[in-house]
């Protein structure tokens, strides 16, 4: 199929113009809905507490060489910068981030889309062991952080009559046929998200202001590479996921956001799109039914380690260490997210 026709089929593959605001960029995710963006024409305003860490997606994103079928021809695209930097904390008090939302905003002279995909994923704890201070840390982060910054780029989409599309990350642990063991604060903040989602779109639809949210699965990249070779873990997608095996974020996800973001979803809102190749529907079977070895879990303790996670529950890194006795908590390997394999507890 050609360029040409396939653009027309997929008009959202050419956004250019579109200036789009992603939090969490420096990586996992974020980074990837940055690069993914940018290749489609996108500006990107790549926002993050370490500015350090997003020079060089910057720099690959300003080095990118664009063209754009025409009717007749190809057009190159060399319109400078394309990526900016932008220092956002969205743990920090809402005045704070309406500041850096205003820096954002004045780089591009707007924002055409927000993609609230920054997080944390927590410790694993049970929930009689949970402490306070860990539950308000991963609430302000993942359900506090994504209103403000909506709050705060919304204000100004209304104000300038412009509209716009808000794209939040949940995950399937927030639905209600995929909880999370071990997550309980994790999986309040996702569904705090979707609930925030489906209530903005219901009041900012007068601005025209479209907010969905989406609930990615475990996929495959390069921090869950070692992960995916495990042998238990093809079981669990053979025996547990309708499709068979766990997806890539670049299409599955990526181009889902293309399309909320281009002009071809103007009457899509207040959804929540599930994409986790079907491992949470109603009735599929859990690890335990199908006799998989859950204990593959603390066999590779040290990958998960590398990836933020544990087998076994970690001491948050404000609270510190505890003297008392910490219960296991193995997550159901179905249920985890690809937001969970690609955080740590200090990641935002």
């Amino acid at each position: 199929m050609s360029t040409k026709v396939a653009t027309q089929l997929e008009p959202w593959c050419d956004l250019r113009n579109k200036v789009v605001l992603v939090t969490g960029a420096s990586s996992g995710l974020g980074k990837d809905f940055c690069l993914d963006l940018a290749k489609a024409g996108c500006r990107i305003l790549a926002a993050a507490r370490r500015v350090d860490r997003l020079k060089s997606l910057c720099d690959e994103i300003n080095q990118m060489s664009l063209s754009f079928p025409t009717s007749s021809s190809t057009t190159e695209v060399d319109i400078q910068p394309r990526a900016v930097a932008v220092e956002l904390d969205v743990s920090a008090d809402g005045n704070t981030i309406d500041k850096c939302v205003q820096k954002a905003w004045d780089a591009f002279g707007g924002i055409d889309a927000l993609v609230n995909n920054a997080g944390v994923r927590g410790t694993v704890r049970d929930p009689l062991e949970l402490s306070e201070e860990e539950w308000n840390h991963v609430i302000r982060t993942n359900t506090t952080g994504t209103w403000l910054v909506s709050k705060a780029v919304c204000i100004r989409m209304r104000d300038s009559k412009r509209g716009g599309s808000v794209i939040n990350i949940a995950s399937i642990a927030g639905l209600n046929r995929g909880q999370l063991p071990g997550g309980l604060h994790y999986v309040a903040s996702k569904t705090g998200v979707n609930a925030i989602s489906k209530v903005m779109a219901m009041e900012l639809g007068a601005y025209r202001i479209r907010v969905n949210s989406i609930s990615p699965g475990l996929f495959k990249s390069e921090i869950t590479q070692g992960l995916m070779q495990k042998d238990w873990l093809s079981n669990v997608a053979l025996k547990t996921v309708p499709l068979r095996t766990f997806g890539t974020a670049d299409p599955a996800l990526t181009s889902l956001a293309r399309y909320l973001i281009h002009d071809s979803s103007e009457y899509v809102t207040g959804n929540n799109f599930i994409v986790d190749a079907g491992a949470t529907l109603p009735g599929m079977s859990s690890t335990s039914e199908t006799g998989l070895d859950l204990m593959g879990w603390d066999r590779d303790a040290p990958m998960l380690s590398k990836l933020g996670l544990s087998s076994t529950a970690e001491p948050h890194p404000k609270t510190g260490p505890s003297s008392e006795p910490r219960p296991t908590a193995r997550p159901s390997p179905s249920v985890m997210t690809g937001r969970e394999l690609t955080r740590n507890p200090n990641t935002c």
